[in-house]
């Protein structure tokens, strides 16, 4: 498997390493990786083993993303590969999100990438399906050629990223939708395996940046779905985005290891009119 070393990172005593994308820090031994299994210690060196690696392809409507006010109505090539930091139980790609590159996918340079995403005509190129951070040093390079070719950039991400490589990304990146699990760090310890407050800093500096921002909620039912906690979440969005930020209310169904009750259609409307109150551009999704 042809790999690429890792941007962000310190070697330690004994040839550990300690990885620095994310809020994670995972410390790996020589041959481990760390928990988005997409990054290993290679004698020393971390290494992004997803780097080329793509487990999709295909040429989506950008509101599929979701973003409904980036550009409506054009299709971008949207471009996905393996591993994710999060772990949640309910997780639509677990097949690609929970599992190492696989190494019989066969290698794709950036150029290759962005040469069919040209031929194509659309408006660039979207990174999206699993999570985009884990393959930073890939979608930091393909972002980087797309941007020459005059075309756009779309992040889809849990916003689950440290500070520096966030700021390196948002060089490059003209659109993000941020998924926003919950208002709760209990949450998310129990839930995904991390932490509200990095969430909530990446949303803050894409907002604080004017870079074109869209949120999305996934209401899973009798976890996230407490109103008093909605309510803080929309306050805090409309205080820091502003109101004019565009927030996505998606229905659960059961996924993956999660067998929760598909989400009411009142809890879906209820939140929609709270979120209302607060923001400008609400839309509820997974909802016919």
């Amino acid at each position: 498997m042809r790999t690429v070393e890792a941007v962000y990172y310190k070697t330690l005593k004994d040839n550990k390493v300690r990885c620095l994308l994310c809020p994670h820090a995972c410390l790996m031994e020589p041959g481990e990786a760390g928990i988005c299994r997409a990054r290993v210690n290679r004698s020393g060196k971390l290494f992004a083993e997803s780097y080329g690696r793509l487990s999709a392809l295909h040429l989506d409507p950008v509101e599929k993303k979701p973003l409904y006010h980036f550009f409506p109505k054009n299709m971008i090539l949207s471009v996905g590969s393996y591993g994710c930091n999060l772990s949640c139980p309910w997780c639509q790609n677990a097949s690609i999100s929970k599992c190492a590159p696989d190494p019989g996918a066969g290698f794709h340079s950036p150029g290759q990438v962005v040469k069919k995403a040209v031929s194509y005509g659309g408006l660039g190129l979207a990174y999206t399906y699993n999570e985009p951070a884990v393959w930073f040093e890939y979608m930091f390079d393909m972002s980087t050629l797309i941007r020459q070719e005059g075309k756009k950039n779309v992040v889809v991400t849990n916003g689950y990223i440290n500070s520096e490589p966030l700021e390196q990304l948002m060089d490059v990146c003209d659109a993000f939708n941020v998924d926003l699990k919950s208002f709760s760090d209990d949450f998310y310890r129990q839930y995904a395996g991390g932490s509200l407050s990095p969430v909530l800093r990446s949303i803050k500096a894409i907002a604080g940046r004017g870079i074109h921002l869209e949120i999305s909620f996934l209401v899973v039912t009798g976890l996230n779905d407490d109103t008093g906690n909605f309510k803080e979440m929309v306050h805090w969005i409309a205080s820091e985005a502003g109101r004019g930020c565009v927030l996505h209310i998606n229905r659960y169904f059961p996924s993956w290891k999660a067998t929760y009750p598909p989400t009411p259609l009142a809890t879906m409307h209820r939140m929609k009119t709270i979120a209302e109150e607060h923001l400008d551009r609400v839309y509820l999704g997974n909802v016919h």
